[in-house]
């Protein structure tokens, strides 16, 4: 019997509408605001009805953005050791983000990753052959490869298939 594989997906995540109210605040500790609490953890529960589940979910260590990521682990009652902060993440450039990504071990197939424009804009327009101005906060970019390994994830092997935001759900 040949073993069939799975492909390996990758949900980016943009952090949920951070508050400026304190402005003493590093940028790094910044929490989410009202719109944020509200967004999170209804995309979250879109992305759980559309059975989007993740087997490990990896976020930037910006206050906003692990706040962003909890919301979506607890909606998939994800094990808490199933969410990872990797510094690296915080503003990454692209190629930062794949290198996180093809360190992955490909038992791994579906990851939720948590971070921060204008580097998620660029990975999404890395992607896909239409152009988006913008990521929005709480929007989401499922990127799709055709590999088994994740060294491989690339644009050679991946491509857009999905762009999930708050507005296309009527959330304003």
């Amino acid at each position: 019997m040949i073993e069939v594989q799975a492909m390996k997906t990758v949900y980016f995540v943009r952090h949920a509408k951070s508050s400026w109210q304190d402005m003493s605040l590093p940028d790094h500790d910044r929490p989410l605001n009202k719109r944020g609490k509200r967004d999170a953890p209804y995309m979250a529960e879109q992305m759980l009805a559309m059975e989007l589940r993740a087997d490990l979910m990896l976020t930037s260590s910006a206050r906003r953005a692990r706040a962003t990521a909890r919301f979506f682990r607890k909606s998939q009652d994800l094990p808490k050791e199933r969410l990872l902060v990797d510094k690296r993440l915080y503003h990454a450039s692209i190629e930062t983000v794949l290198q996180v990504i093809q360190e992955l071990p490909d038992d791994l197939h579906v990851i939720y990753l948590f971070a921060h424009n204008p580097g998620l804009t660029y990975i999404a327009n890395h992607f896909s052959t239409k152009m988006i101005d913008n990521v929005p906060t709480t929007g989401i970019i499922k990127v799709v490869s055709q590999s088994v390994q994740w060294i491989n994830f690339d644009p050679n092997s991946a491509v857009m298939k999905a762009f999930y935001y708050p507005k296309m759900f009527n959330l304003r």
